[in-house]
């Protein structure tokens, strides 16, 4: 199902794919589209608080300069003009990236990142830096100094936007930005597309370079894209991956294009339904709109089937050595000096682990080594797993308890370095958006991607614009 552009449409409404349409037929400028972002997020962004600094000045100039370099036949590719939002974890040399902590409200960044460098080396335009949860160690998208951005779908009540990527989520849901980067060491982009009704892909580690992007914990962190539909997810996936010598992660792993197999379809795919006992916990709402995405792509062919999992997912929800000890290690001197201005929760999570012994933290990555074995022995001849992306949609403030770990169906997938991708697959009552992610082994983005594919063309969840945003 597409979105039709006509004279009178906004541009700041379209997904990026018919962006870089319109832009390369000529029939649309990118100076037209970064003053459509910029008025929208003069009108909006004060109450949607997604944005820690909008480069306006110099996104207008970049689209300028694009639209001269496309009207004379020097376009550097399909995705040229097209804007972009980075999380502000990822570094542009010059620039000031906070991490999400007053504490580098001042860090000028001494270098760019790859990823940011291979987006403007395809001509796109970075609008600006969107908020994060301090140092992205969060998955309800508080940050106590820096504000918390508000998810668009409820008008009325204040929200939960889902961390650690809360502004990229809120940017790209309020249709301040078409698409954004976002970074996922434990669902930091499922979590905020599950709540924001946005398509957002974890992809496997070593896919995306990380050099540039301050780290929470390597074995884990992996940039990736958050936009409103598959293919523009497919499209910016593609566009940030490859090998880089800068980041020894990506050695050997060679770029696979997802484009080719997006609209295969998924007949003769197998694809495993949670085991019942994942059932438990999942609110009615989110599991109805999960067996009618399990009904949809049986009915486009699939195969859907039943698994028995090594172990339950929650399991990932326990504190883990690992990224404890990564996160310690990286952040562990700020978090132990008393007058950092810190977000407590925060301190409190990275000073977990500085009890973690050497021994700790090798057994918990041996550990997840034997996880990794048994988990692909379970779904040995399986295509992907089905679950939903969160078990609940997004809650009001007064709802929360910061206690909970809200990754029970995502951390798997960091851990067990498998790819996985959310998209909006119904609403409930409220009219908040549910989810619905489709995990594959590592290295299957294309896979991942294919099957989402096909449900967004069976369905439009996808098109829904929040109501407080038009």
């Amino acid at each position: 199902m597409n979105t039709m552009v006509g004279a009178a449409t906004d541009p700041a409404l379209l997904p990026a794919h018919m962006l870089a349409r319109e832009i390369a037929a000529r029939r649309l400028s990118p100076v037209d589209v970064v003053d459509a972002l910029l008025r929208r997020i003069e009108r909006l962004e004060p109450a949607l608080q997604s944005f820690v600094e909008v480069y306006a000045a110099d996104a207008r100039q970049a689209a300028e300069t694009a639209d001269k370099a496309i009207r004379s036949g020097h376009a550097l590719g399909p995705l040229h003009g097209v804007p972009v939002a980075l999380k502000d974890l990822v570094d542009l040399e010059g620039r000031i990236t906070t991490g999400g902590s007053m504490h580098w409200r001042e860090r000028r960044s001494t270098v760019t990142a790859t990823l940011a460098r291979r987006l403007l080396a395809q001509g796109m335009i970075i609008l600006g830096k969107t908020h994060t949860v301090e140092f992205a160690a969060g998955g309800w998208g508080f940050n106590q100094h820096m504000g918390m951005p508000r998810n668009p779908w409820d008008g009325e009540h204040v929200r939960a936007p889902g961390g650690s990527s809360s502004g990229s989520g809120v940017a790209v849901a309020g249709r301040l930005v078409p698409w954004a980067v976002g970074t996922d060491t434990s669902g930091s982009i499922r979590l905020p597309a599950s709540f924001c009704g946005l398509t957002g892909l974890k992809p496997t580690i070593g896919r995306i370079s990380t050099y540039g992007v301050l780290p929470l914990a390597p074995s884990l962190d992996t940039p990736g894209p958050m936009t409103r539909d598959v293919e523009d997810a497919a499209l910016l996936y593609h566009a940030m991956q490859g090998p880089d010598p800068l980041d020894p992660t990506t050695r050997g792993i060679v770029p696979v294009d997802p484009m080719p197999a997006l609209k295969r379809g998924v007949r003769g795919l197998r694809l495993a339904r949670m085991p019942e006992s994942e059932r438990e916990g999942v609110d009615a709402e989110m599991l109805a709109a999960y067996d009618c995405s399990l009904d949809v792509l049986a009915a486009l062919g699939a195969e859907i089937v039943d698994v028995d999992l090594p172990f339950a997912l929650n399991i990932f929800l326990q504190p883990q050595a690992m990224v404890q000890a990564e996160g310690y290690f990286h952040h562990g001197a700020i978090a132990s000096d008393p007058t950092a201005q810190l977000d407590e929760a925060v301190r409190a999570r990275i000073m977990a682990g500085a009890g973690v012994t050497a021994q700790d933290y090798l057994a918990n990555k041996a550990e997840h080594v034997g996880r990794k074995r048994r988990m692909e022995a379970a779904l040995a001849g399986v295509d992907a797993l089905l679950t939903p992306g969160t078990a609940f949609a997004a809650l009001r403030l007064d709802e929360i308890d910061a206690s909970v770990k809200l990754s029970r169906f995502n951390g798997f997938a960091n851990y067990l370095e498998m790819c996985a991708l959310c998209l909006p697959n119904g609403f409930n009552a409220a009219g908040l958006p549910l989810s619905f992610q489709i995990s594959c082994p590592g290295y299957q983005e294309a896979t991942a991607l294919r099957i989402g594919y096909a449900l967004q063309q069976a369905t439009d969840h996808h098109l829904r614009v929040p109501p407080a945003v038009l």
